[in-house]
């Protein structure tokens, strides 16, 4: 068996920080540097064993081997390329930090070389990306809707298309080419060539990212032609968040783990997925973690800041939005942490203005339009929140909260069948979620559709999926009871019953459980466990506390007329 060119993780870690730097691509080099200095200290084999990784692999055409040989080769191909004018090359590369692009794309006009077409090609998008950016602004405002595209797609899909046909693109180029096709919304086109680019180069990240945004379910992930590189398990585990398939990308991670031991990005992925599973003691114990080794973090910082919401830890998450303004102001990561902590004190305009901050700095910050758009159906401004919410489905049709916030924006307008459609995408893509099947139960329930059946039926699925509040057993009693079904509620009511018992939690609905089992029982001669479910409602103040005492007087008047009639029976027995 021949060793792959690229004998080791290290070298190939080390290959690509070089390679994707060199080419511009500073997000792909900083994931894989921080991998880099992830790997566990023992990794030192040409390959670490296939032991070690547990995402599935599609099958394949070729062999694994020959895969992966083919792409070491292709990546030495690419290290080795040499541009005729190095100098003008560093002097263009110079330039394009400095973020002068149509400058650096403009003096590389005649350069041959594939790094020299790359990055003309590349400044060229940049340069289109941020007139695009500008006239958003000038058109339609910091966050109004505007039709402005990038004006230097059509040239360059042109360009790289001509070299894409002869096989003459990089797989650099290759991957610009699959951004322009998807930009162009030629989705097929730009998953065939972001495969090619991440099968002949699999370390670029950014590449991996781009393919993940363009496959919508598992189909698509089983149909993409991939070869069997490591790469992919990063790949795999990230498009099982993605689709909210928690379980099994938080078992990818956790493999991949074995030998990234030291990696931020898969220890925040991992308290990623216990965030998604409501997990959320957990999820705070590795984000704490994190930022221990890691203090001035931003990146999934975010989500931190949602569970520190979720769970009103005021001053945990007052420190973090300090923590984080200190560090940099003007990071999206920092003005969503702000809104977050400003929504946790009920202080909703203040929270809209940050996130609109978060929003300048980055349109496409997805979490940022969803918690918008609950601050405005806090703030009872349903027009405003639909429109948040649409474009956070726009950036993410998978966003399974706009859908769920969509629909709660419609039930505020009075329009349930709007609403139950929105409803009813947000259990599709979390149909392990109690809380989107009690939305959807609860709109069933609206009093201009009143589909009592239908609702039972989301409730019990609800049931079947851990119900942690409890909401769907206490509307699973209310509902039977209203239908009559006594025998039902009763068993509901019951169930709610010991759950708040074994929760500890005290509220109306345990006297309205109690009531209704106390008469139930009455009602069916079972005056014992009748007398019980009174006895304990005299605990309780308010009128119910005086229907139990009327209620307890009735049932020992019948145990009374019951014993002195078996008294009577007796004295007039005659053996």
């Amino acid at each position: 068996m021949t060793t792959p060119p690229m004998s080791s993780y290290r070298h190939q870690l080390r290959s690509a920080v070089k390679d994707l730097q060199e080419r511009g691509l500073y997000a792909a080099a900083k994931w894989a540097a921080e991998q880099l200095v992830g790997l566990s200290d023992d990794v030192r084999s040409p390959e670490p064993p296939a032991a070690m990784f547990s995402c599935e692999r599609p099958s394949s055409k070729k062999s694994s081997r020959k895969k992966e040989t083919e792409s070491a080769e292709l990546s030495m191909m690419v290290v080795e390329d040499k541009d005729d004018d190095e100098d003008i090359f560093l002097l263009a590369k110079t330039y394009f930090d400095m973020k002068e692009y149509r400058r650096a794309a403009q003096i590389l006009n005649g350069v041959s070389g594939k790094k020299s077409l790359f990055l003309r090609c590349y400044s060229t998008y940049l340069a289109g990306e941020k007139r695009k950016e500008e006239e958003i602004i000038e058109t339609a405002g910091p966050l109004g809707r505007s039709d402005a595209i990038n004006p230097e797609l059509a040239g360059l899909e042109q360009e790289l298309g001509r070299l894409h046909v002869k096989r003459s693109l990089d797989p650099f180029a290759t991957y610009l080419y699959g951004v322009i096709l998807h930009e162009l919304d030629r989705k097929a086109e730009a998953r065939a060539a972001l495969c090619m680019s991440v099968n002949s180069y699999p370390w670029n990240w950014s590449a991996w990212l781009e393919l993940q945004s363009l496959c919508s379910d598992n189909d698509n992930l089983s149909t993409l032609d991939l070869h069997d590189h490591w790469m992919r398990d990063f790949f795999v585990a990230a498009f099982y968040l993605e689709l909210q398939r928690n379980t099994e990308g938080l078992e990818c991670y956790r493999s991949l783990h074995s030998v990234f031991q030291n990696s931020d990005y898969v220890l925040c992925q991992i308290a990623t997925a216990h965030y998604n599973l409501r997990e959320f003691d957990e999820a705070e114990s590795l984000f704490e973690e994190l930022l221990r080794t890691d203090p001035y973090r931003l990146e999934g910082i975010d989500i931190y800041s949602n569970i520190l919401f979720v769970k009103e830890c005021f001053a945990a998450l007052s420190h973090l939005a300090h923590k984080a303004f200190l560090t940099d102001k003007y990071r999206p990561e920092t003005c969503f942490i702000i809104g977050n902590y400003y929504s946790l004190k009920a202080q909703h305009e203040k929270a809209v203005l940050y996130f609109r901050r978060a929003l300048k700095l980055n349109r496409k910050y997805l979490s940022a339009w969803t918690l918008m758009g609950h601050e405005y159906v806090e703030m009872k401004n349903s027009a405003a929140a639909i429109d948040a919410y649409r474009r956070a489905v726009d950036i993410n049709p998978r966003d399974y909260r706009a859908w769920y916030g969509l629909g709660q924006a419609y039930e505020l307008l009075a329009m349930p069948y709007y609403a139950l459609y929105y409803y009813r995408k947000a259990t599709q893509l979390r149909p392990h979620d109690a809380r989107m099947w009690c939305a959807m139960g609860q709109c069933y329930e609206n009093e201009n559709l009143k589909m009592h059946m239908a609702a039972i039926r989301c409730y019990r699925r609800a049931v079947s999926n851990n119900d942690r509040e409890g909401i769907a057993l206490h509307k699973l009693a209310r509902l039977h009871n209203q239908l009559g079904h006594t025998d039902q509620a009763a068993f509901y009511y019951k169930k709610n019953l010991e759950r708040m018992e074994n929760d500890q939690t005290e509220g109306s609905d345990i006297i309205e459980a109690l009531l209704f089992l106390a008469q139930h029982y009455r009602n069916q001669n079972l005056l014992v466990e009748a007398e019980q479910y009174c006895t304990r409602l005299l605990d309780y103040g308010g009128r119910e506390k005086e229907d139990a005492k009327a209620l307890l007087r009735d049932i020992r008047s019948v145990q009374q007329h019951a014993s002195s009639q078996s008294s009577m029976d007796f004295e007039n027995f005659t053996p």
